[in-house]
């Protein structure tokens, strides 16, 4: 009987010394007397919204110093639009500290995506601003890597002649379109897109010097050659006659 009596005895002093440790965890005690009171945010960003960055750590500043769930904290952060990491820490005695790193767009993809420096694709997100002259990209989501890569190629190969590259597209079957600054379509097709684009680019001052037309769309899928559809030129408005008594 002594035995059972010490046995819940010490059963009692346990429950007594974990209650404050457990209501402390859970904010029952934390967030009345070490309250989180100050959010201090670092990083350059410029379209992270500061409001609505404030609204999702509230909840989570909330519970207090020794409550808070940080991973929770930044994984809502995270998810905010523009925002391609975050971390969230804490300061004693009172402050909440998160840093955010903003996506840098380095094109548009499809419709309603951006694509970032880092290679990641984001969802443009309501009443955000997009940068001007971004080039336009479209494929399946595997074949990000791909269309970088053929852009920064292709850019490098049709900058000497004066044309930029204004959007790089595959479609499911593996077949490969390009659009130039000067309004030209380029259909490339699934196979040795980069030989036929740097045969295409050293033959086109030629092309281009033997026609007085304008270039609207280039097939590349022919094993010596290529299908070029053209397009008349403008022609310059003609001049008003000149009355009489003018000089």
């Amino acid at each position: 009987m002594n035995a059972l009596l010490r046995l819940v005895g010490w059963a009692l002093a346990l429950v007594l010394v974990a209650l404050p440790v457990v209501a402390v965890l859970n904010g029952w005690i934390g967030a009345n007397q070490w309250p989180l009171k100050r959010l201090r945010v670092t990083g350059e960003f410029e379209r992270v919204d500061a409001a609505s960055l404030r609204k999702t750590l509230l909840p989570y500043a909330q519970r207090g110093f020794f409550a808070v769930d940080l991973p929770k904290a930044q994984d809502a952060v995270s998810k905010l639009p523009w925002v391609e990491r975050a971390e969230v820490r804490k300061r004693w005695p009172d402050v909440l500290e998160v840093t955010v790193v903003e996506h840098k767009p380095f094109a548009r993809w499809g419709e309603d995506r951006l694509l970032s420096e880092q290679g990641r694709l984001f969802p443009i997100g309501k009443d955000l601003q997009v940068p001007d002259k971004l080039p336009q990209f479209g494929g399946p989501e595997s074949r990000v890597a791909d269309v970088v890569a053929l852009y920064n190629e292709s850019r490098e190969l049709f900058a000497p002649v004066g044309l930029e590259v204004r959007d790089v597209e595959v479609d499911q079957r593996g077949s490969w379109t390009m659009g130039l600054s000067n309004g030209a379509r380029i259909v490339i097709g699934r196979t040795e897109q980069r030989s036929r684009l740097s045969r295409f680019v050293h033959m086109l001052p030629q092309l281009t010097a033997q026609k007085a037309q304008v270039l609207e769309r280039a097939d590349l899928r022919y094993t010596n050659g290529f299908s070029l559809t053209w397009a008349p030129a403008q022609q310059a408005p003609a001049a008003a006659p000149k009355q009489q008594g003018q000089s």
